[in-house]
């Protein structure tokens, strides 16, 4: 097996170690995929200054995200079915992210509950959450969310509707695999997957199952998931979820201006522009090219982020020369964690942060925190 340089070399392993609909539920977006493709082409087309003949010899990558002094400005994003990459998956991610020194963020669609996270995890955690039609339970997984002790509270606004994802309806998606001749073959060629498996009691969504009455088993928890969904939500139920937490809050999923001084109105401490990684709206705008205008508009009155797209340090950079303040990656770290477990999302975090090392100091640059758009090319 050849050295793992970068993200893609991460993501070629998981591949051949993660069971096809769990491989597959990471590395995909909606309908066409358009917009998944558009956030990776989008940031790769622009273009970096090279500068020569300048004392970079001591460079700093560390910024701020929350009022938390970063090694870099990279957050683990919240990623459903997490533990079906790896058995135990939020756990380990969130054990990575606490050795290297950056925050992860548990979603509310985890295999790991946030109680199980919580009490094997070092550092405390932020906790993204889904506005079900059910507030009651919704009110619950907050005060679950204070008593675990979790640093932010992350709102996700673009899942009032589920997109259309046609590689999980092709696949039959759902946790655990059922057991189907076709996923069988499958899971008979990802032994150590299938051993980890066996080797935790960890195999449902474990904020979900238990703490709602009536959903018992997987077939009861998909009627209700898809009953939950809620077109209805509205900015007044987001500053009703503000008043009840009361500390940080994270909105997520903006893509335009309105909505991003919406979220800045109702108290958002930060915004993370996002398509959702390419997974909802096909055909929406690329996240890097959604952020000037938002950076713009919002004027240092809450933390702008993005995500969606980010492979490398190098995207790192580009988002931060366009104005975020941080970035939060996904698949990035689910192809490590499928690929090596816990040192796999570790050593994603190595690459990204060795690369955007690099790339500053070829740049000319020595303080990340100082860089802006003079970096890039016209």
């Amino acid at each position: 097996m050849r050295s793992i340089a970068c993200i893609s070399d991460l993501q070629e392993l998981a591949k051949r170690r993660v069971p096809k609909m769990f491989y597959d539920y990471a590395d995909s977006g909606s309908w066409s995929e358009t917009t998944y493709q558009a956030n990776e082409t989008d940031l790769a087309a622009i273009k970096f200054r090279q500068r020569v003949a300048l004392d970079v010899s001591k460079r700093s990558t560390e910024m701020f995200m929350l009022g938390q002094r970063l090694p870099m400005p990279v957050a683990l994003a919240p990623t459903g079915l997490t533990g079906m990459q790896r058995a135990d998956g939020e756990i380990l991610a969130a054990r990575a992210a606490a050795d290297f020194g950056v925050p992860f963020t548990l979603s509310t669609m985890s295999i790991c509950s946030i109680e199980d996270v919580a009490a094997n995890s070092p550092d405390p955690f932020w906790f993204q959450l889904y506005v079900m039609r059910d507030r009651d339970f919704v009110s619950r997984l907050i005060e679950r969310a204070r008593d675990a002790n979790c640093s932010a509270l992350m709102v996700t606004l673009d899942l009032q509707l589920l997109g259309q994802r046609h590689k999980d309806i092709y696949n039959g998606l759902s946790a655990p695999p059922k057991a189907t001749i076709r996923n069988l073959l499958n899971l008979m060629q990802k032994p150590a997957w299938c051993l980890g498996m066996l080797g935790t009691k960890r195999r449902k969504f474990g904020n979900i199952v238990g703490h709602v009455k009536g959903v018992k088993d997987m077939s009861s928890l998909s009627d209700w998931t898809v009953s939950q969904f809620d077109p209805s939500l509205s900015w007044d139920d987001v500053a009703k979820i503000r008043k009840q937490w009361g500390g940080k809050l994270i909105v997520k999923g903006i893509l335009d201006v309105e909505d991003a001084l919406a979220a800045v109105n109702i108290g958002a401490d930060a915004i993370v522009v996002s398509n959702h990684g390419g997974r909802q709206l096909d055909g929406a705008v690329s996240s890097i090219v959604a952020l000037p205008p938002i950076v713009d508009a919002v004027n240092d009155r809450a933390e702008v982020w993005m995500d969606s797209g980010i492979r490398s340090g190098q995207d790192v950079l580009r988002a931060v020369a366009l104005g975020a303040q941080g970035t939060m990656i996904g698949r990035a770290f689910l192809y490590g964690l499928g690929a090596k477990g816990q040192a796999g999302v570790r050593q994603a975090l190595d690459i990204i942060h060795k690369e955007l090392d690099l790339t500053l100091g070829l740049c000319g640059q020595s303080d990340l925190s100082k860089v802006d758009s003079s970096i890039l090319t016209k």
